[in-house]
């Protein structure tokens, strides 16, 4: 596990015990997301935006249309790219030390396109296998003009940084005998009962990554 933050900027100053430098836990955590927000400054205003968002090696893949606000400003300049997921609330006895535990991911460059039809044809490959593995020999893939209409973009992951808390309760000693009940609640995302379309409810149900808890029984 790396011990230094690879830039100025991802270093971890609030709480710098929750961060983490190293690459695999950079990329579980994104490989366990659908979504990211991604900050950034257009025509003199900040937005930050929801996209879909997928892993593919060293880099972090978005897609969208080929003259969206938000894929000309990527282009255009730096941004900050920033993934969480909530895993639990912590109930403490004094309503000061209540937290919660999460695990998340701060990125920072700037986008590039990737051009290449053979290059665009793998990457949404590797974004539909991160939604619902070994679907794309069941589906149509997209044509040369689908891929023509869509930009891909993708930022490399070498400047980020993750941030973790995944522990209980940090009352002080003169708080303990506060008759109260303290502790984690779990948090999870899970899959719900499926909705097919008229006439799929037949076949096959799709497969899950294996980041998304499932309540089919």
């Amino acid at each position: 596990m790396k011990s230094i933050a690879p830039s100025a900027r991802t270093e971890v100053r609030r709480k710098p015990q929750r961060g983490h430098y190293d690459s695999t836990t950079i990329q579980h955590i994104i490989d366990a997301a659908f979504l990211c927000h991604i900050a950034f400054t257009d025509q003199g205003c900040t937005h930050c935006l929801p996209t879909a968002c997928w892993r593919d090696g060293e880099f972090l893949y978005i897609h969208g249309a080929n003259n969206s606000r938000l894929t000309n400003a990527l282009l255009a300049g730096e941004c900050a790219v920033c993934i969480s997921h909530l895993d639990g609330l912590v109930m403490a006895r004094l309503a000061f030390r209540h937290s919660m535990n999460y695990r998340s991911v701060v990125i920072y460059g700037q986008f590039v396109t990737v051009d290449a039809e053979k290059d665009k044809k793998i990457a949404m490959v590797a974004f539909l296998e991160h939604v619902s593995p070994g679907r794309i020999a069941l589906v149509r893939p997209p044509n040369a003009a689908e891929l023509a209409g869509t930009r891909i973009l993708r930022i490399p992951l070498a400047e980020a940084a993750a941030k973790i808390r995944n522990w209980g309760v940090e009352d002080s000693a003169e708080d303990m005998n506060i008759p109260v009940w303290a502790g984690v609640i779990p948090l999870t995302m899970q899959a719900g009962n499926l909705q097919p379309e008229s006439g799929c409810a037949s076949y096959p149900q799709p497969s899950l990554p294996k980041s998304l808890h499932s309540e089919r029984t």
